[in-house]
């Protein structure tokens, strides 16, 4: 009112312009529809036809012979499948226990404003584009007990043969898979650490709070989605993970390191029991979808909603 006397005063009216809202509606279905049939090509009808010849026999050669639960029953009853599940679940565990907190603190760390972090980063980052068949490789020729490493420090490495023994060979397995995929998950955590709102850690300074209690009650409780995506990706990989494990150690020595995706490659490929080998696959679908969903529901991460100020 006074604005509008002010200006009839002086001969002058004002208009004042409203901004024009436009009404943005939801993306249609056909957007979501190229994703929707890659999906359904390249993971829904091979994940059928893998669920159907389970319940056959087929050596490659010829026609299917369905014979019900056969296969399922060979598998439970042979105890290389049995050690090969524990060992599935003792690798991907190792991996989730080395991998979180090494990502973590590298994640938090390239989240910086250090002198020289981006080159270092930049370094640290190669392994995660070089293909798993190229590391395993690498550190197969590297860990040789014969010309490798430690064919020349023997007073750490012992006879040298890495390979030979279940408790060192499981230790490489560990170890190339790490050397790999934490950057990976370092990626992650610098996303994540970035995305933290700045007046937290201010109002943490302000309470007295020094950088490591900052780390323990600001960046952690900040991190938990991120924690919890990045242990499905470990949890889902490890389950799955089968062409470091061919190159490196080839199941042994014996079946010591035989997980289950080498064990569906020795029954498929080797044997030329397919059948037996679906049954495998489809077993580890199932089993790393449990374990996932199981992770989402005891750590409420479908729950969740947005850390940032302003995301609810």
């Amino acid at each position: 009112m006074v604005t509008l006397a002010a200006s009839t005063r002086h001969g002058k009216r004002r208009r004042t312009r409203r901004p024009v809202v436009t009404s943005t509606g939801r993306p249609g279905i056909a957007w979501a529809l190229p994703a929707a049939v890659f999906f359904i090509l390249f993971a829904i009808v091979p994940l059928i036809l893998v669920a159907v010849l389970s319940f056959a026999s087929w050596s490659g050669l010829g026609d299917l012979e369905f014979n019900g639960l056969d296969n399922w029953t060979k598998l439970f009853d042979d105890p290389v499948m049995i050690k090969s599940l524990w060992l599935s679940v003792l690798l991907t565990g190792l991996g989730v226990v080395v991998q979180t907190p090494l990502s973590i603190l590298l994640g938090v760390w390239a989240a910086g404003t250090q002198r020289n972090r981006a080159v270092l980063s930049t370094i640290f980052f190669v392994p995660l584009l070089l293909s798993a068949t190229a590391v395993s490789i690498l550190w197969r020729s590297l860990l040789d007990p014969n010309f490798g490493v430690p064919s020349q420090l023997q007073w750490l490495f012992g006879d040298g043969n890495l390979f030979g023994h279940q408790t060192t060979a499981i230790g490489v397995l560990v170890f190339v898979s790490a050397w790999q995929y934490t950057p990976l998950h370092t990626l992650i955590y610098q996303g994540a650490t970035r995305a933290i709102p700045e007046v937290l850690y201010q109002a943490a300074a302000i309470d007295g709070a020094g950088r490591v209690r900052q780390f323990f009650h600001v960046t952690i409780p900040q991190l938990r989605n991120a924690i919890i995506t990045s242990m499905i990706l470990m949890i889902v990989g490890g389950l799955t993970t089968f062409d470091t494990v061919l190159i490196l150690t080839q199941g042994g020595p014996g079946t010591d390191t035989t997980i289950s995706a080498y064990y569906m490659y020795d029954k498929a490929f080797k044997s030329f029991d397919y059948g037996t080998g679906a049954a495998v696959a489809l077993l580890l679908v199932i089993v790393a979808t449990v374990i996932s969903l199981v992770v989402v529901r005891m750590s409420g991460f479908d729950k969740m909603s947005g850390t940032q100020e302003g995301v609810s």
